[in-house]
């Protein structure tokens, strides 16, 4: 049974300083599968647990967005694709700005942006395992090599648009991998690195965190503004819901 009185985020501190996962996080950063479940592109990243449970690794990091904060000036789309491919096509950007012109602020911006998902419905769609959990980050990532291009990891994502695209000129499939691959970049990337979208956010919209972030099927509840100059401007405070960060 949880304790309710349990503070999750004081819980997670606890566990953070003696070094261990939290029951709650470790609930909530494997995702849980019975043992009758195909393994398929569940191979990397994945081990067995007593009776045939299947638990799949944690991302060692994951990215927040405020769209409050968003000016919509799409730098971090831009910055991403070149530093992935060497060229700023929108198109092949990991991280997705819509706007829309008849919407009022807040709502006229959304961002989506890859949730390095607990449960990766991407994964476990790939047939050949070129979707897969890195096993030294846990990064959600894909081996172009191994893909056939059936884009099944594409139509499982939950969250629309799909956080997985499909590479219409390199011709594979293709999600956020918090820069740990990226050619283009003279600065190393990954969990312990750094990721190119927020570094070129002037709002500060984007921010990296390695604690696993309250998951909802909105998207998570992230208020990167408590504590700036948007305090004076009576926007601080937790969004009264993460609908518009997913």
């Amino acid at each position: 049974m949880v304790d309710k009185n349990i503070n999750p985020t004081e819980e997670a501190a606890s566990a953070d300083q003696k070094g261990t996962l939290s029951r709650r996080q470790f609930l909530t950063g494997f995702g849980l599968l019975g043992g009758g479940l195909a393994l398929g592109g569940l191979v990397g990243g994945a081990f067995l647990l007593p009776d045939q449970v299947v638990a799949i690794q944690a991302s060692d990091g994951y990215l927040l967005v405020d769209t409050k904060k968003c000016a919509g000036c799409t730098s971090c789309m831009m910055a991403c694709s070149l530093t992935h491919h060497g060229e700023t096509n929108m198109s092949l950007s990991r991280i997705q700005i819509t706007q829309d012109p008849f919407g009022k602020f807040p709502d006229d911006i959304s961002i989506a942006q890859c949730r390095q998902c607990p449960y990766p419905s991407c994964v476990e769609a790939c047939p050949t395992g070129a979707m897969h959990v890195d096993k030294a980050t846990g990064v959600r990532t894909v081996d172009a090599d191994k893909c056939v291009g059936c884009e099944r990891c594409v139509n499982a994502c939950p969250f629309t648009p799909s956080r997985t695209l499909w590479n219409f000129e390199e011709k594979h499939s293709q999600k956020c991998d918090l820069c740990k691959d990226t050619p283009f970049w003279d600065e190393d990337g990954g969990p312990d690195g750094k990721r190119a979208c927020e570094e070129v956010c002037s709002m500060g919209a984007i921010k990296f965190t390695k604690e696993l972030p309250v998951q909802s099927e909105d998207g998570y509840e992230a208020d990167l503004r408590t504590g700036t100059v948007w305090d004076t401007l009576g926007f601080d405070g937790a969004p009264k819901s993460g609908g518009h960060l997913g």
